[in-house]
């Protein structure tokens, strides 16, 4: 078990699904910047593409994605629409250069949108991308899944999805707006297993409003006979100044930070002893599904999906708010809805802020990957800058890292002080005004 330092935990710091973070994008970086990144993507280059669907049946109050609720279906067909000639004007930019790995679908819920428009969507990717081939994802709302939708992922040869359960527990699903018994969870995963899923994610939250350890015990029983090959266990991010809609939550039922190290600590042992391999600081897998396999290979990556084994070191991002990742840049596109379609209407990219990577960016994001997914990095010549050891020095003393020459090694029982340590390496926090959750 690991031991409780509060005052190790006391600063907000991000989940760095990239580095620099989105925190530090800015309207500097645009269309052109994308442009020419995409020109410079050499022939034979592993690529993967992310798409962003806005929409979901009805919106929970917790969630913090760029999403509202489909409303008239005019609206989710003219956005559809605009996606696909986004894709259409990507893809052309790209000119076949790229070798197209993944394809993954994000939101929001995808499956918001009808079954044979979703199939045409893909169709729509696969043609213009010349991507056949790739693995393709899907995150997935049980609330909107039924026979028909999975008979499509079935017959378009989908064979990973990421499943929304958050909690089971009935009054803490009122609680944050999401109501789903765990019947349609049931169904969810015999609906899936059905159509050929063969890697099967399951998000699960902690730290929700009135949620005790009985009852993240529930949840994760429950979830584990459901047998899903993977588990993504997140602490609730409550930030009301930041996202309107959590403010329907009573902040004053949210557990206090003892409580959520004990429910984080309390997740990791359950689901070791279930049998799931622990992945980085926040994912769980069965030994022989892929992120497993690439765990234990250190082949780990972290992008803005979580922990994967996806090596494309380039990933081109198409939707309202969607980030595309290249070496030497990070660039998200619109988040306004308007703005997004006035841009591809008008042929042009919709990227509107973002920021360059140096190569000291790219060292440093390297080592906080490692960190968070490892536990291990091999710091170079940062081992002996002295902010970086003074940053770190109140964890080596409470026996949580060691050094050995210039790597770090997190002591076995330190994976919940990941993100915290890994922030020692991170410039720009030391500058950001931003404000983060909680580091558990």
């Amino acid at each position: 078990m690991s031991i409780y330092f509060p005052e190790l935990l006391a600063t907000p710091v991000p989940r760095y699904t990239s580095y620099p973070t989105a925190a530090e994008f800015h309207q500097g970086i645009g269309a052109q910047d994308m442009a020419a990144a995409i020109d410079a993507v050499a022939p034979g280059t592993p690529v993967s593409l992310y798409l962003h669907i806005p929409f979901c049946h009805q919106l929970c109050w917790y969630c913090g994605c760029n999403t509202g609720t489909t409303g008239r279906g005019d609206r989710l067909r003219a956005y559809l629409d605009r996606l696909k000639a986004e894709v259409a004007l990507v893809a052309a930019r790209l000119g076949q250069r790229g070798r197209i790995t993944r394809i993954a679908f994000g939101g929001g819920s995808p499956n918001a949108v009808a079954a044979a428009d979703f199939a045409a969507l893909l169709g729509h990717v696969r043609q213009h991308f010349a991507a056949d081939s790739a693995i393709v994802s899907v995150e997935i709302d049980p609330r909107g899944l039924d026979a028909g939708w999975a008979a499509m992922l079935k017959a378009e040869g989908v064979t990973r999805a990421s499943l929304g359960v958050q909690t089971l527990d009935p009054a803490i699903q009122a609680a944050i707006g999401r109501i789903q018994p765990l019947t349609v969870i049931e169904k969810s995963v015999a609906l899936l297993r059905g159509a050929g899923i063969t890697s099967l994610n399951f998000d699960l939250m902690y730290g929700l409003p009135g949620q005790q350890p009985e009852h993240l015990a529930g949840t994760l029983a429950s979830s584990i006979a459901l047998a899903p090959d993977r588990l993504a266990v997140f602490g609730y991010a409550h930030v009301p100044h930041l996202i309107a809609r959590q403010r329907r939550i009573d902040d004053t039922a949210l557990p206090d930070a003892p409580a959520r190290f004990a429910m984080a600590e309390f997740a990791t042992r359950m689901l070791t002893a279930a049998g799931y391999q622990p992945i980085g600081f926040d994912h769980f897998a069965r030994p022989d599904d892929p992120l497993a396999l690439a765990a234990r290979e250190d082949r780990l990556h972290r992008n803005f999906q979580g922990f994967t084994d996806d090596d494309a070191k380039v990933t081109l991002g198409m939707g309202v708010s969607a980030i595309s990742v290249f070496p030497d840049l990070l660039v998200q596109n619109e988040k306004h809805s308007g703005r997004y379609h006035a841009a591809i209407g008008s042929q042009r990219l919709a990227a509107a802020l973002g920021c360059r990577r140096s190569e000291e960016d790219r060292v440093r994001a390297g080592i906080i990957c490692s960190i968070l997914g490892t536990g291990a990095a091999y710091a170079g010549r940062l081992a002996c800058q002295p902010q970086v050891r003074d940053r770190l020095a109140p964890f080596e003393a409470a026996g949580l890292l060691h050094w050995r020459g210039s790597r770090l090694e997190l002591a076995a029982d330190a994976m919940p002080y990941a993100r915290t340590i890994a922030a020692a390496f991170d410039t720009h926090r030391q500058v950001s005004q931003v404000q983060l959750s909680r580091a558990v």
